[in-house]
């Protein structure tokens, strides 16, 4: 099932991700030729995150329901994802055509029914994966979402003047071909695993508490990744240079999340997401005072590794919390969660906050205090739970 089932979830995250990259880099061509000017489009991706912070919990929770079924669960999924498809393959031929308001309503249709990709697919993996298989499928799933990161900033140097329109065909196709083999992952998943759950963790925590932990994980990445990264590489570097540093941060991702496998079954989720938030804190105040270039290269891939164990960690000890039956709500809740950062992000971009000198200085350490919270939370929440236990 290894050899068959992880290379798939590989796949189907890195065209789900990139269509996402897709739809960055030309949503203010296509917003421009419906009449939506620049300023915009800033609010757009937040609608679109706030969007994904209230959908992927509630189809994490309806993908609970659903796969007390077996089979049921991957057919709707591929439905869903056609759809989704469809919205998305539309907007650059509707563009030119449409009001404002038609190309709004496909853009909200389409980050709503994308959801259907996020949480579901693990609740899978939860229900019917034993716990060796789900933890190498999650590796290459994380794996898959690394190189999309990674291939990013040069897809958007590359798509900078092309025709939008072949990008969201090909994004699409591949998009909808991985997602209707939900069917057959679900089918060989609950042919393997059904019958032998995965154990319940020995400490468990309460979910609001790991959601918290969620939360300020996903702040302390999308501000120091989103927000931070760029501006410390430019202290050493051109601008034309980003395209080849941005990536220095995926790299360290994808290089340790293969091997973080052996790791998780020594020492548990739960130490790894808590180590990862340690060690990405440290690594972002190693950016911060980076001297030289090749230090502050260091620093973004250490900080890479670390994001690679926060959401390693975050993926198994959801699917741990939620065994049996919550799975979809323990793991839909998380991507809320990660949504809920983003929006905290853009925000501050729509804002404008990012350009007061100020609020620069305090996002310089942001990170590291947000990371360093969610391992105190993290290991405070296992040792209250501990002893109450004990």
């Amino acid at each position: 099932m290894r050899n068959q089932i992880g290379p798939y979830f590989a796949l189907l995250q890195l065209f789900f991700t990139l269509s996402w990259t897709v739809y960055v880099i030309f949503l203010p061509r296509l917003a421009m030729q419906v009449g939506i000017s620049k300023q915009w489009i800033v609010w757009i991706l937040l609608a679109d995150q706030v969007i994904f912070l209230a959908v992927d919990w509630a189809m994490g929770v309806y993908a609970d329901r659903a796969a007390k079924v077996v089979g049921k669960l991957g057919p709707q999924l591929a439905l869903i994802t056609l759809a989704s498809a469809l919205a998305f393959l539309a907007l650059p031929f509707v563009a030119p055509l449409a009001s404002p308001v038609l190309f709004l309503v496909l853009t909200a249709f389409w980050a709503a029914s994308s959801s259907a990709l996020r949480a579901p697919p693990l609740v899978m993996l939860g229900k019917y994966a034993s716990v060796g298989d789900r933890r190498w499928v999650s590796s290459l799933w994380l794996f898959g979402t690394g190189a999309a990161g990674a291939v990013a900033p040069f897809l958007t140097v590359a798509l900078r003047e092309a025709d939008p329109r072949l990008p969201f065909i090909l994004s699409s196709v591949a998009v909808v071909a991985a997602a209707w083999a939900l069917t057959w992952a679900e089918t060989a998943l609950s042919g393997v695993g059904r019958g032998a759950p995965a154990p319940e963790p020995a400490v468990r925590i309460p979910i609001p508490a790991f959601l918290l932990v969620a939360a300020l994980a996903g702040l302390g990445y999308q501000v120091h990744f989103s927000l931070n990264a760029a501006p410390q590489f430019l202290k050493f570097a051109k601008p034309a240079d980003l395209e080849y540093l941005m990536p220095v941060f995926w790299v360290g991702f994808n290089l340790f999340v293969l091997p973080l496998t052996l790791v998780i079954r020594r020492y548990g989720d739960f130490r790894v997401l808590a180590a990862g938030a340690a060690l990405g804190a440290a690594a972002s105040i190693m950016a911060v005072m980076a001297g030289s270039l090749g230090m502050l290269v260091a620093a973004q891939f250490a900080s890479g590794a670390a994001w690679g164990a926060v959401m390693f960690g975050a993926f198994g000890a959801a699917l741990a919390l939620g065994h049996t039956g919550r799975e979809g709500y323990a793991s839909g809740g998380m991507f809320s969660m990660f949504a809920l950062a983003a929006v905290a992000r853009i925000g501050v971009i729509a804002l404008a906050l990012n350009q007061d000198a100020g609020f620069r200085a305090a996002l310089a350490w942001l990170p590291a205090a947000a990371w360093a919270l969610a391992a105190f939370v993290l290991v405070w929440a296992l040792a209250a739970r501990q002893t109450r236990v004990g």
